[in-house]
Formats: structure tokens, sequence, C-alpha cells
């Protein structure tokens, strides 16, 4: 190579290495900012999980400490005035609520515990909105009219409903206490013959037809494999 070429090659490598200077100080901003939102992005959400994380911690221990006090009304007044950082846990906080004063011997309390979160609490999943309405139900009694209790079984009762045959056994106990046996053993029978009804659900509906002077339907057998 001669040194003519040599001395353009130089000329040129510099003539790039200017340029590509050029271009650092001109655009080079956009790769610092990325770089800044990426290390910056990472730290928000490593400092979210931490905060999250405490939350959930300090939501925890405010339950379990009002559930190791020693009395009945004592966990009541604790879970009452727990502070809970993570606004899911309210259902929780309920739940225990209104078991804690169940086992102190105030049901209608308890009932009225839970008729008061379903009033309150319009973004909590339906399964949790039916579980407190149907304990709701059974803890208040005969303290509601017998209408206004078949109402609101009947709409937990509709088909597809998460607690659908546990609110039918339910209502087969009104036609017990409305004095109905045969409309209370006709939904009973339907009980044991649906294919979503537990073995310990039908195990009861079928005490329950006997005690009433029915006979359980039996399940078909399937046919035997060949």
């Amino acid at each position: 190579m001669s040194d003519t070429d040599s001395f353009i090659d130089e000329v040129s490598e510099e003539v790039r290495r200017d340029q590509l200077y050029g271009y650092f100080r001109k655009y080079g901003w956009i790769a610092v900012t990325a770089v800044v939102l990426i290390v910056g992005g990472a730290s928000y959400n490593e400092y979210r999980k931490a905060q999250i994380s405490s939350a959930a911690q300090a939501t925890g221990d405010a339950l379990l400490n009002a559930l190791n006090e020693n009395e009945s009304e004592a966990r009541v007044s604790a879970l009452e005035g727990a502070t809970l950082e993570v606004s899911e846990a309210e259902v929780i906080r309920q739940f225990l609520l209104s078991s804690e004063q169940v086992t102190a011997g105030d049901n209608a309390k308890a009932a009225a515990t839970l008729d008061a979160f379903l009033n309150t609490a319009p973004e909590t999943s339906q399964i949790y909105k039916d579980i407190a309405e149907l304990k709701a139900l059974m803890l208040a009694g005969d303290s509601l009219a017998l209408d206004e209790r078949r109402s609101r079984l009947e709409a937990l009762a509709q088909p597809g409903g998460s607690l659908s045959l546990i609110a039918s056994e339910q209502i087969a106990l009104l036609d017990v206490e409305a004095g109905n046996a045969e409309a209370a053993i006709e939904r009973l029978q339907a009980i044991i013959l649906d294919a979503e009804a537990t073995a310990g659900l039908r195990q009861r509906a079928s005490q329950l037809i006997v005690a009433l002077g029915g006979e359980p339907e039996t399940l078909p057998s399937l046919p035997a494999a060949q």
C-alpha cells in the first residue's frame, strides 16, 4: 500500500470517528434517557414489590394478632379495630368477625355484619358475596320473614350459581318449616340427581327425605365397561 493510500485511509477513519462523535453528541441523550428509564423502572418495580410484600405481611400480622386474643369478645374488638393495609383482605376480616360473633353467641350481630358487608363492598368477587349472603341468611334464621328468606335463597339457587345446590337445600328446609313436605321432598330428590351434588350433600338430602317419610332417589348406574 502506498503512502498516499495509507494517508487516505487515516483521513477516512478520522472522518468516520468525527461523524460518530457527532452522532453521540447529537443523539446520545436518547441512549442515556433509555438507560435511566430502564434502571429507574426496574428500581420502581422492586420498590413496589417490597411495598406490596410489606403491606401484605402487616395485614396478615394484624389479623393474626386479633385472633390471638383469649376471649371471643376481645377477638371481635381486635378484628374491628385492626388496620388492614391491603384492601382485598377486608372480606377475610368480615368472615372472621362474623365467625367470632357466632362463637360469642351473637348470631344476629354476625348476620348483621355480613349484611352490612354486602351493602358496602360492591367490588368484592361474586363468590364471596354469595357465601356472605348464604351465611347471613342461615344465621338470621326465623328473625327474618320466611318469604324474605325464600326470595333471597331463590336468587342464590339459580342454575349455574356457585352455591345453587346448597341454597336449594336451604329452600327445602323452608318448605319443611312451612309444612310443605311434598315440595321439600321434590326439591331434595332433584339435588340427589344433580351431577354437581357432593356426596355429603346427597347424604343429607337422603336423610331428610327419609325423615319426611319419602324414599330417596338413586343415581342411575353407569354401564359396565366392555
